[in-house]
C-alpha cells in the first residue's frame, strides 16, 4: 500500500525528486522470487549460484559487463564489503546518482527498501528481503530508494556490494532507521 501523505522534496536531482513518505509502521511487502508483482519499481533481483563442497563455498559475485552490474561503467564501478555483527542494523540511506548492487556473502540479511522518488509509480512501497546464505540474490538498488538492512541470526552478515560509481558523500543521503515516514518495523515479525 502507498504512503499515505506526501512531505515536501527533501532531496532532488533533475528529474529525481525524493519525498519522505508516511507510512503506518510495518515491513511492507516481503519479497519472495526475483519477479515479485510486489517489488518496487527499477528494483532488480536475480539469483546467484554457491558452489558448496566439503572445504566450504564459493560464489561468484559479479562479472563486469554482465547480469545485474552489466552497465556499470569500468571506470568509476567501486567493489566492497562491510562486515556487520548479528542484530546489526545499517539504516537507511540513498543516492541521488548512484545505483548499488547488493550481494549477501555471508550471512543472512533482512533488507529493507523504500520507494522515495515522488514521481515513481510505486511511491512509498517498502520491500523486505531475506538474503544471504538461505536464499543468495543479488538486488540492484536503483538512486533515490532508500535501502538499510539488519543482520539475522547468530553469525557476522558480510555484504559485498558493487556501485556504479566511486563513493561521493555529497550523493549520499542518510535517514535514521526509526524515520516515522518510513515507519519500517525492525522488531521480529513472527514472535
Amino acid at each position: 500500500m502507498a504512503a499515505a501523505a506526501i512531505d515536501p522534496v527533501f532531496a532532488a536531482h533533475e528529474s529525481l525528486h525524493l519525498v519522505l513518505p508516511r507510512n503506518t509502521k510495518g515491513i511492507g511487502s516481503v519479497i519472495l522470487k526475483p519477479d515479485s508483482k510486489d517489488l518496487i519499481d527499477g528494483v532488480t533481483i536475480e539469483a546467484f549460484p554457491i558452489w558448496p563442497d566439503d572445504r566450504g563455498y564459493f560464489l561468484e559475485i559479479g562479472r563486469i559487463g554482465k547480469g545485474l552490474i552489466s552497465g556499470f561503467p569500468t571506470g568509476t564501478t567501486q567493489i566492497s564489503a562491510a562486515l556487520s555483527y548479528p542484530a546489526t542494523i545499517k539504516a537507511f540511506h540513498f543516492h541521488l546518482h548512484q545505483t548499488d548492487c547488493w550481494v549477501a556473502a555471508q550471512g543472512m540479511f533482512q533488507v529493507a527498501l523504500a520507494d522515495l522518488r515522488k514521481d515513481s509509480p510505486t511511491f512509498g512501497l517498502r520491500n523486505t528481503m531475506y538474503v544471504g546464505a538461505l536464499r543468495p540474490w543479488q538486488i540492484r538498488i536503483p538512486p533515490g530508494v532508500a535501502h538499510g538492512y539488519k543482520v539475522v541470526g547468530t553469525e557476522p552478515g558480510m555484504l559485498v556490494y558493487i556501485t556504479d560509481r566511486t563513493y561521493n558523500p555529497k550523493d549520499e543521503g542518510r535517514i535514521p532507521y526509526d524515520d516515522p515516514g518510513i515507519h519500517y518495523d525492525w522488531e521480529l515479525q513472527h514472535k
